[in-house]
């Protein structure tokens, strides 16, 4: 649905924090699935940890938050002067390692959204196992221009 030109026009990560390859599906103020393909050649890799790579627990609730972000944004089709801000994670549980070569299948779920944020539910896999969960809170913020 959305290839990574589409996903920086709502986010505005860059590499090497830019954590979504692609969204393969969207519906409004309901859910995302989004796809991170996890390379060696990830910066992470260099000490987390030599001679054995692991990605970094918290990069991939940072992939889930992201692709949250996207659901937040593009729901309401806002491509400018709004940024998502994470306000906190809840019931966060990290199920199995990933690893370089692994495909993490990022799900988000809105929960409830209302003035204050959104409340969103969120799942990464690989393949059909769940590696990451938890519930992630987020708010939108407009950014003046200078």
């Amino acid at each position: 649905m959305f290839d990574i030109k589409s996903i920086m026009e709502y986010l505005p990560h860059r590499y090497p924090f830019l954590l979504l390859d692609k969204v393969i599906e969207f519906e409004p103020e309901k859910k995302i699935i989004a796809i991170k393909n996890v390379t060696i050649n990830e910066p992470f890799f260099l000490g987390h940890f030599p001679g054995n790579p692991i990605m970094p627990g918290v990069l991939i609730m940072e992939a889930l938050a992201q692709a949250g972000g996207v659901l937040c944004l593009a729901s309401r089709n806002v491509k400018e002067n709004v940024l998502i801000y994470l306000m906190g994670m809840d019931k966060v549980k990290f199920r199995k390692p990933v690893l370089p070569g692994d495909q993490l299948r990022l799900e988000v779920e809105a929960l409830r959204i209302h003035s204050r944020g959104w409340k969103m539910g969120a799942k990464a896999f690989v393949e059909s196992v769940v590696v990451a969960e938890g519930i992630i809170l987020a708010r939108g913020t407009v950014i003046e221009d200078n």
